[in-house]
């Protein structure tokens, strides 16, 4: 039995591929795992907080020194980081806009980035502290950006597997739907991204 995380950070609802491929991904999980606990959260339209000044004065703050207007800012940073802790297993899904992910995601991120609770300081650096993790990426794209000219613009799968590596979650896969609007490709494409998937 595991406890799922299931992230989702596309505009599409449900015509979103990042999230079919999410759900997909959950399913194969599911079915290695028997009884696994679910908790799926859709980013967007929880509409995360972009850090502001108020909500990040409140990440180097004691608890003890938090006023209610304090609390009220770290909320949902709080939550994410609760829910992120909990899960054994986090599923992201992650379309591709403009070569990169979408607000949400990215506000998700620079919320569960806690100096002391997800990432530390020793004495060679940086060190995470969310670890024990296996991370699944359900990426989606228009066009094809594994390989040739196009994956020099995929900042993506890079960024994510960088900077969630360094909180700790170094155990990450990315699966891609891939050329989803490119002729000859798109009509097998997301098919072939399911068929990609392998549980760990």
């Amino acid at each position: 039995m595991k406890r799922i995380l299931h992230l989702m950070s596309s505009i599409q609802g449900n015509e979103s591929y990042s999230i079919k491929l999410g759900r997909a991904i959950v399913e194969k999980v599911q079915e290695k795992y028997p009884g696994s606990e679910l908790k799926e959260v859709d980013l967007v339209q929880l509409e995360v907080p972009h850090l502001s000044p108020a909500i990040l004065r409140t990440f180097f703050l004691p608890g003890d020194q938090l006023t209610a207007e304090d609390k009220e800012s770290i909320r949902y940073s709080d939550e994410a980081v609760k829910q992120l802790m909990a899960a054994d297993v986090v599923v992201i899904g992650a379309p591709l806009y403009n070569f990169t992910i979408h607000t949400a995601l990215k506000a998700w991120i620079d919320h569960i980035t806690r100096a002391g609770i997800t990432f530390g300081y020793g004495e060679n650096g940086p060190v995470g502290m969310v670890t024990g993790k296996k991370v699944y990426v359900a990426m989606s794209a228009g066009g094809m950006y594994s390989e040739g000219a196009a994956k020099a613009n995929d900042f993506v799968a890079p960024y994510l597997k960088a900077f969630l590596g360094f909180l700790g979650m170094t155990d990450l896969t990315v699966f891609r739907a891939e050329g989803l609007k490119v002729p000859g490709v798109k009509e097998t494409a997301f098919q072939n991204a399911v068929d990609s998937i392998m549980i760990d």
